[in-house]
């Protein structure tokens, strides 16, 4: 009785100190005040980058005079309609577009890019209707998060916070002050950190996601804890049953 009270008494102890965590790293924007008013220029605009999949359709009152430039698979037949081809941004920021040739986009946002072909297509189509989309636009959101993986974007912005509610959230055991945002440059991996614990992040470089880049969320002390403990007692369970098993195989001889 009195050992089944101290193992009681110790699970109540580890219990309490385990809860007992500091709260403040879990609070998004805890330096913000009651009605603080910030304002949000959202100044952002996505950039094209190399391997970039680009939808682009271009449309004018003559279908027939706009119709050599929009790249389709397959014959209309049946009544189902080709499917329009995507252009791939290649390792020079270039794509392939028909009649006019490689078109530099790299660098340059969608509406750069509408009026860049405006002025391409101005010797073949009077006011052509340009619409683009970026067809590959995913984040990827990993570490302690409640669903870690990678999420296609409908649309051409997100923002952090928003990429964090695709992923269910920081987990308790997430740190929310040090979170890391993996941006990749054409090859070239740029590492930066932004504090979710404080309302200047909001202007953060990196509030604003672009596609492909990865959102790491590093354990915060009790989730390395939690991972050593699990360690040691997966040790723990294994040199018990290795002791167990030894004591019964002496009994059984004896």
């Amino acid at each position: 009785m009195r050992i089944k009270f101290k193992l009681v008494s110790l699970s109540f102890l580890a219990l309490v100190i385990f809860s007992c965590g500091p709260q403040q790293g879990v609070v998004y924007f805890q330096d913000a005040d009651q009605f603080e008013t910030l304002v949000d220029d959202n100044s952002f605009t996505t950039k094209f980058k190399v391997d970039d999949l680009v939808s682009i359709n271009v449309s004018t009152l003559d279908p027939e005079a706009s119709a050599p430039f929009n790249l389709f698979r397959g014959a209309e037949e049946g009544g189902i309609r080709p499917e329009q081809v995507n252009y791939l941004v290649d390792k020079n920021g270039e794509i392939d577009f028909p009649v006019i040739g490689k078109v530099k986009i790299v660098g340059l946002s969608p509406a750069e890019t509408q009026e860049l072909l405006k002025k391409e297509l101005s010797d073949y189509l009077k006011d052509p209707i340009i619409n683009i989309r970026i067809r590959n636009f995913t984040v990827t959101v990993l570490g302690s998060v409640n669903r870690p993986g990678t999420y296609t974007v409908n649309g051409e912005q997100i923002t952090i916070m928003e990429a964090l509610g695709l992923a269910g959230d920081i987990n308790i055991k997430g740190r929310r002050d040090n979170v890391m945002v993996i941006r990749d440059f054409d090859g070239t991996k740029v590492y930066n950190r932004i504090n979710l614990n404080r309302k200047d992040a909001l202007k953060s470089p990196v509030y604003y996601l672009t596609q492909n880049d990865v959102v790491y969320i590093e354990p915060n002390k009790s989730g390395k804890t939690a991972s050593t403990l699990d360690q040691r007692a997966s040790i723990t369970v294994s040199i018990i049953s290795v002791l167990i098993t030894s004591a019964v195989i002496v009994l059984t001889r004896n």
